[in-house]
C-alpha cells in the first residue's frame, strides 16, 4: 500500500484530503477537522464531497479531538445568544437515532423541568431518523419556529425556558441539509446537535442511541466547558432514560467522569415497556404531550413514569436536587401544580404562535 500519506500541509483540496484520510482509516487532527467543517459549512464542499466525509466518518467513528474541532467551528457559524438567569441553563436534546418511534420524551421531560424551577435552553429539530422530533411536536402544539435569537433569549430570561430550533440558530447548516437528509441515518451532525447549544447551556441531559457514545460525548462536553451532565443510554436502544431496563450513565461533573447504571427503582418507578411509549406522528405525540401535562402523575402509567425520570434527571443537573427520587416528586409536583403546562402555554404565547390549537388539544384531551 505504500508510505503513510502526509496530510501536515494541506492545500486547496482539504475536503479531499480529509476524506482520503478517514477513509484510509485514520483519524482528522483538530486543525484538519477544523479545516474540513469550515469547508463543509462555508458551501465550499459539494454536496458528494460532504455525503462521502460524513459516512466515512461514521463508519470509521469519530473521535473525540473530531468532535471537539467540529463543535467549535459549529460555534463560530452559530447565532450565539446570551440569557441574562441565575443558576444553570439545561439542555435535554439528544442524539436521536434509536429508532424505537417513541414520543417527544426529552421534549416534554424539558418543560417538566422549567415547571420545577429549573431554567431550560432546550436546542432541537426536526426529525431525520424518528417519527416526531422536537421541533415537529412543538409545532404541532402551537409553537412558531420562526422566532429571531432575541425573541428565544426573551424567553429564556423571562418565562424559564425557551426553544432554540436548529436551522434557525445554524444558518450555516443549510450546506449540509439536502445531504443529511437524502442519507437518512446518523451522522456526525446528530452527535454535534447536543454539543452546540446556542445559549451555552451548562449541563445536559444527552441521550444517546448508541452505548459505545456515552463516554465519548460525555469527554467532549467536559472538553467543552460543560459544569454538569448526564449522557445516558437505555439498553436496548432508547435516547433516553429507560424504564424497561438499565440506563448506562456517564455523569460529568466539573472535570470528573463517573459512570454507573441506573434501574426504574432508582427513581421508585415501575418498568415499562417499549411498546407503550410509541408513537406514529408528531400529531400524536403533542396530543400525547398535553395529555401527560394535565394529568395525576402519582397515578403510574408508563408514559408518565418515563417523563419522571427524564424530567428528574434534567432537575438534578439543573443543580435543584441531588437526589433521583426527591427530584421525581419535584417533577410530579410540576405536573400537578400546572406549572409545566403553564411553562408549554407560556412558550407559545411569547413565540406569537398558534395558543389555539392548544386549546382544542385541551379540549379534546378532556
Amino acid at each position: 500500500m505504500g508510505g503513510e500519506r502526509d496530510y501536515s500541509q494541506w492545500g486547496e483540496n482539504v475536503i479531499r484530503d480529509s476524506i482520503a484520510k478517514v477513509v484510509s482509516g485514520a483519524n482528522l487532527t483538530p486543525r484538519e477537522a477544523r479545516a474540513a467543517m469550515l469547508e463543509m459549512l462555508s458551501g465550499a464542499a459539494t454536496e458528494a464531497q460532504i455525503g462521502a466525509l460524513i459516512t466515512a466518518l461514521s463508519m470509521k467513528r469519530e473521535t473525540v479531538e473530531e468532535l471537539v474541532a467540529f463543535a467549535l467551528v459549529m460555534k463560530e457559524f452559530c447565532h450565539i445568544i446570551r440569557p441574562n438567569v441565575k443558576g444553570r441553563m439545561v439542555d435535554t436534546c439528544g442524539t436521536g437515532g434509536d429508532g424505537l418511534k417513541t414520543f417527544n420524551v426529552s421534549t416534554v421531560a424539558a418543560l417538566v423541568a422549567a415547571g420545577a424551577g429549573v431554567t431550560v435552553a432546550k436546542h432541537g429539530n426536526r426529525s431525520v431518523t424518528s417519527n416526531s422530533g422536537s421541533a415537529d411536536v412543538l409545532e404541532q402544539l402551537g409553537l412558531n419556529l420562526s422566532q429571531e435569537p432575541s425573541e428565544v433569549q426573551k424567553a429564556i430570561e423571562s418565562i424559564g425556558i425557551g426553544f432554540m430550533f436548529a436551522p434557525r440558530f445554524h444558518p450555516a447548516m443549510r450546506a449540509v441539509l439536502k445531504t443529511r437528509q437524502e442519507i437518512g441515518v446518523r451522522t456526525v451532525f446528530n452527535l454535534l446537535g447536543p454539543l452546540v447549544n446556542p445559549a451555552n447551556a451548562q449541563a445536559h441531559l444527552l441521550g444517546v442511541a448508541e452505548r459505545a457514545w456515552v463516554t465519548p460525548l460525555a469527554t467532549t462536553l467536559m472538553a467543552l466547558g460543560c459544569e454538569e451532565a448526564m449522557v445516558v443510554h437505555g439498553i436496548g436502544g432508547l435516547d433516553e432514560i429507560s424504564l424497561f431496563g438499565k440506563t448506562v450513565v456517564v455523569h460529568v461533573t466539573g472535570s470528573s467522569l463517573s459512570q454507573h447504571e441506573l434501574s426504574p427503582k432508582d427513581f421508585a418507578l415501575e418498568a415499562v415497556k417499549p411498546s407503550q411509549l410509541l408513537v406514529t406522528d408528531p400529531r400524536q405525540s403533542a396530543r400525547l404531550t398535553i395529555t401527560l401535562l394535565n394529568s395525576n402523575p402519582r397515578v403510574q402509567e408508563p408514559r408518565m413514569g418515563i417523563t419522571l425520570a427524564n424530567a428528574a434527571a434534567a432537575i438534578l443537573v439543573g443543580g435543584l436536587g441531588d437526589d433521583l427520587e426527591y427530584c421525581v416528586e419535584l417533577a410530579a409536583e410540576s405536573i400537578a401544580s400546572g406549572a409545566a403546562y403553564g411553562k408549554l402555554r407560556a412558550l407559545v404565547e411569547l413565540s406569537s404562535g398558534n395558543v389555539s390549537v392548544l386549546d382544542e388539544l385541551e379540549k379534546s384531551h378532556a
